[in-house]
């Protein structure tokens, strides 16, 4: 099982290997491990899932590539799934 990170740089993390996938990835959804680790994919839950299983839970932050927003019914920083999500 694995620990969960206490907190993440979400900023950073995004800068650094969100960041360089807008051009292709525009609107997609990102989750990036702590370690530059990075699953992208066009719907946001799959992308949770598939990062709750290969990261661990809450050892990732989800963002939207490109935004920063997130859509109105999906504000809440944390998800009882166990991923931080941000808006960028």
């Amino acid at each position: 099982m694995n620990e969960v990170t206490p907190s993440l740089d979400i900023d950073s993390l995004y800068e650094r290997y969100g960041r360089p996938l807008e051009q292709e990835h525009y609107g997609e959804y990102v989750a990036i491990a702590q370690d530059g680790r990075v699953i992208v994919g066009k719907d946001d839950i799959e992308v949770v899932q598939k990062a709750i299983h290969e990261f661990g839970s809450g050892n990732s932050v989800l963002c939207r590539i490109g935004y920063r927003y997130v859509d109105k019914l999906r504000r809440e920083k944390c998800w009882s799934a166990g991923i931080i999500r941000t808006s960028r």
